[in-house]
């Protein structure tokens, strides 16, 4: 096996735009619509997500590099940061190591930044280093990720969509949406009477066997929440997501605890490591929703679907797309997985990262196919104006 000899970290540049999912225009539904998050208890900062700095990070590229001249790669959220801390920390984890020695990097890399980091933008950093080091590897080995995993269990992933038309999405082929909640506790009764109405038009639009859920984004109480729950019930909703911050694991808990309908609790998007996970297991929640690229990356995501699994429950990775879609068809938990509508009017199918890969798959008829090709099975488009080496 071959050693890695460096490790690189690029900032996105500005003709990546859309390579980050949240920095898009005012015309893109992710950001120019209103959508409930943390911040709405604040008037000012209501009516789009760019207004507190949903996209201040962007997209960092990682490549790591074995002494053949070999290179994998893979993306992450945490701009300049997070190119600081792979570049002048996590760096000296990685030259010189085997590359099959997963596991012994991502634990260097987590318990050498233990004392700052453990969640966040520092775990975002080794999930960005760990997926191109499986990337490598599987370009090494000359085997997509799935097959050095387990192989597949399935040929093609059912695939749901996220976005604020699920009606269109059905004709699509997609098995179910999931709208992003316009309001919060903050918009009183009248934003959730307003919530409750765009549920409505939606069911109605859609199919009785199309699944519906809402992500709420960390913007809920408990007691709202309650009320959103109980609200949704006629209309036959499957979940409600992140609906508390993630910190807010007693909250989760009463929301299991006090039970007495058929809505799903599913939450994890922000949660990080096995650590992260276990707790969040022992609420209770019904489906964790890891991010691989934000989580610890594919070493710690395999470890928290081996703790879910035990617990019989399902692991519906958050987006990610390649990163995400070679854990799914290799997981015997993920009999579905989650496409981020990233055309401008979630009105048609659009590769996640675009422009950044060539031969990025897509859903087609609502299913994800993934090739023999090996690593992760896409390649950078050519194109280095997008990005730019990080300098201190």
């Amino acid at each position: 096996m071959k050693r890695i000899v460096d490790v690189r970290a690029f900032v996105m540049g500005d003709a990546a735009q859309g390579a980050d999912y949240h920095a898009q225009t005012e015309e893109h539904w992710i950001t120019g619509t209103v959508i409930a998050t943390p911040m709405s208890i604040y008037p000012e900062y209501q009516a789009s997500r760019l207004s507190f700095g949903i996209d201040v990070l962007g997209t960092v590229m990682v490549e790591v590099e074995a002494e053949d001249g070999t290179v994998g790669f893979s993306v992450t959220t945490g701009g300049v940061p997070a190119a600081y801390l792979i570049e002048k920390h996590f760096r000296r984890f990685i030259v010189g190591q085997l590359v099959n020695n997963v596991e012994v990097m991502f634990d260097q890399m987590y318990r050498a930044s233990m004392f700052y980091g453990r969640k966040g933008l520092t775990i975002n950093a080794i999930s960005g280093v760990d997926c191109a080091i499986w990337d490598l590897l599987g370009r090494l080995r000359r085997e997509p990720v799935w097959a050095m995993i387990g192989g597949k269990i399935r040929d093609r992933q059912p695939m749901y969509a996220t976005g604020p038309r699920p009606d269109l999405a059905e004709g699509m082929g997609f098995i179910g949406g999931k709208l992003p909640l316009p309001y919060g506790p903050a918009h009183g009764d009248e934003g959730l009477e307003k919530n409750i109405a765009l549920a409505a038009r939606m069911r109605e639009a859609c199919g009785a066997g199309f699944f519906l859920a809402f992500d709420c984004w960390m913007a809920l109480t408990t007691p709202y929440a309650l009320q959103l729950i109980k609200a949704l019930e006629p209309l036959g909703f499957r979940w409600i997501e992140e609906c508390l911050p993630p910190d807010d694991l007693k909250g989760y808990r009463q929301l299991v605890e006090q039970r007495s309908h058929p809505i799903l609790i599913t939450t994890g998007e922000h949660e990080y490591t096995r650590w992260g996970f276990e707790a969040l297991l022992d609420t209770g929640v019904d489906i964790i929703q890891p991010d691989v690229n934000w989580c610890g990356g594919l070493t710690e995501l395999l470890k928290i679907k081996a703790m879910a699994s035990a617990k019989k429950r399902l692991v519906i990775p958050h987006g990610s797309s390649v990163y995400s879609y070679h854990f799914a068809i290799a997981s015997d938990v993920t009999p579905f997985s989650e496409f981020l509508m990233m055309a401008p009017q979630a009105d048609k199918v659009v590769p996640m990262f675009t422009p950044l890969f060539v031969d990025e798959p897509v859903p087609r008829d609502g299913h994800v196919t993934l090739s023999d090709s090996p690593g992760f099975g896409v390649e950078l488009n050519p194109a280095p104006e997008w990005t730019r080496p990080f300098t201190p």
